[in-house]
């Protein structure tokens, strides 16, 4: 059964939520986990989260290509993303998840990621005392939340159109 609320509940909740998205406290930061890395995403660059579905795999194709989800009648090419960035591959299973992005940048694709961590704010991190450089160009920001864990801010218009990402073809 659903908890019954006063209407005095009701609108003092709606009137903390009008407040707060006035002031701009938004989560405008996607977080997700892709093997031991822990990355976060600008929320409009990110699409729709979901189990993973059957894949029809792909021949000669790198390994961290999965291969094609059918949503909704669009198909997808699958990343596993952990795999990619050369962490052990990611199960399909469980708390796994398909991230789909590149929509905002008419690519049809989804990363494979361990986890979905949810919506973190900016103020929720700050930034990497001593970054070192990262290799990996779609790596904008490294940053540490409160507690100290590391976290990739990824940028994932750079990273649909890296070379190594789109050239899944084993040469």
């Amino acid at each position: 059964m659903s908890r019954r609320i006063s209407l005095r509940e009701f609108q003092a909740n709606l009137a903390k939520r009008l407040a707060e998205a006035k002031t701009g406290e938004r989560r405008g930061l996607l977080g997700f986990q892709a093997g031991s890395m822990n990355c976060l995403i600008d929320l409009a660059a990110s699409g729709e989260i979901l189990p993973p579905p059957p894949l029809s795999p792909v021949p000669l194709t790198q390994p961290w290509y999965l291969g094609l989800a059918n949503v909704r009648g669009t198909l997808y090419g699958v990343i596993d993303f952990a795999l990619f960035n050369h962490n052990p591959p990611t199960v399909p299973s469980g708390a796994a998840r398909l991230l789909l992005v590149g929509a905002h940048h008419g690519v049809h694709c989804a990363l494979l990621v361990s986890r979905i961590a949810g919506l973190r704010s900016h103020d929720d991190f700050e930034a990497e005392p001593d970054p070192t450089p990262d290799a990996r160009p779609w790596v904008t920001r490294r940053l540490r939340d409160l507690q100290g864990r590391p976290w990739l801010q990824l940028d994932a218009g750079v990273l649909l159109a890296q070379a190594d990402f789109l050239d899944a073809s084993l040469e």
